[in-house]
């Protein structure tokens, strides 16, 4: 059977006896992440002394009696509690079968946490787990001189050029938050990042408030003009930094001031006995200019993975067609921006079919 767990404290205490966790896990994170017409659920199977927990958005399905499940920005997916390697995920997908069916949720999307492993793939047979790229990561285990050997050449070069210039500190005043937002809302527009990564300026102050995890404002700051030219929000969880969000001054752009920002923060995790700093992958997975510029400090990768699942076939068949305007075949369910029902048609100039999506959901 499974427990749906909506109240923070009890959120909190199941996360409090889970061995690997991360901060897209928590009860905040969620509320700051949810939008409006969405819940933070967070799914509980017990078998015996074994927890299984998935912590989900859930949405109202606009136009129908219906309902759909995705994950935070961000990398979620199961946690557990004694889960043997011989575990047989049988009951527990029979019974997430029958609490998608009891609340006519017709399709579920997660992104998978490349750093929790697990023997026994809890979701292999359930919908489709695919491995769609690669995360970059720091190992934090090594040594300082160790880290810094893996680091590309030119890479050094840059540090070596921005430390004459600039200092990394960590913000901390109300001035630093605002400087961090302007940096990244400015550079998010600069790119033309999607709507989807424009927040609130309250999430920024939540996200950096939240006593469920640490997170830490690293700056630069221009030696002459004094200016802070650059931001990063790092996020410690367990034995992982997690790169959330970053954001540079374009008039600064030559001195690389993130990449100063990376370095320091891989010294301060590495003396405090952090295992990883995951710099993430290049947008929607792809090995694009984002994800050369993270695989310069490490030749360390994890596997990406997400999960999708067509509950009702027949229900995500008409909600996909009538949004769409036309006819889906069945072997194009996972092809594209799934759910397709919510592909964003402002960017669809044209349709032949929906194999000629493109993978928009995914993102880091």
């Amino acid at each position: 059977m499974i427990e749906v767990i909506k109240d923070k404290n009890e959120w909190r205490t199941l996360l409090s006896k889970v061995k690997h966790t991360d901060f897209y896990h928590t009860y905040d994170y969620h509320q700051l992440s949810k939008k409006k017409g969405e819940l933070p659920i967070l799914l509980k199977y017990t078998d015996g002394s074994t927890t299984i927990a998935l912590p989900f958005l859930i949405r109202d399905i606009e136009n129908s009696d219906y309902k759909d499940m995705t994950s935070v920005y961000g990398y979620a997916g199961p946690i557990y509690i004694n889960k043997a390697n011989n575990f047989d995920n049988a009951e527990f997908h029979k019974a997430l079968k029958i609490f998608f069916k009891r609340e006519k949720i017709i399709a579920v999307f997660s992104r998978l946490h490349p750093f929790i492993e697990e023997k026994a793939p809890t979701l292999i047979g359930l919908g489709n787990v695919e491995a769609i790229g690669k995360v970059v990561y720091i190992d934090l285990s090594k040594s300082l001189a160790d880290q810094r050997a893996f680091y590309n050449r030119r890479l050094r070069t840059y540090l070596n050029k921005s430390r004459k210039h600039c200092t990394v500190f960590e913000g901390y005043t109300d001035a630093h938050i605002k400087t961090f937002i302007k940096l990244y809302l400015n550079n998010m527009k600069r790119i033309g990042a999607d709507e989807s990564y424009h927040f609130n300026t309250e999430y920024y102050y939540n996200l950096l408030s939240s006593s469920e995890y640490d997170s830490k404002l690293m700056l630069c700051r221009h030696h002459e003009t004094k200016d802070i030219i650059a931001g990063a929000i790092f996020i410690k969880t367990g034995h992982i930094v997690q790169y959330h969000l970053s954001g540079l001054d374009a008039d600064y752009f030559k001195l690389q001031p993130i990449k100063l920002i990376i370095d320091e923060m891989c010294k301060i995790a590495t003396n405090e006995g952090f295992r990883y700093l995951n710099l993430g992958g290049g947008k929607g997975s792809k090995e694009d200019t984002l994800f050369r510029f993270k695989r310069k400090f490490s030749k360390n990768f994890k596997t990406f993975k997400i999960w999708k699942y067509i509950v009702n076939k027949p229900v995500y068949k008409t909600l996909t067609e009538n949004h769409l305007k036309t006819a889906v075949k069945d072997n194009e369910f996972h092809l594209g921006f799934f759910p397709a029902y919510r592909t964003p048609l402002k960017s669809i100039s044209y349709m032949l079919s929906l194999s000629e999506l493109v993978l928009f959901q995914i993102q880091f």
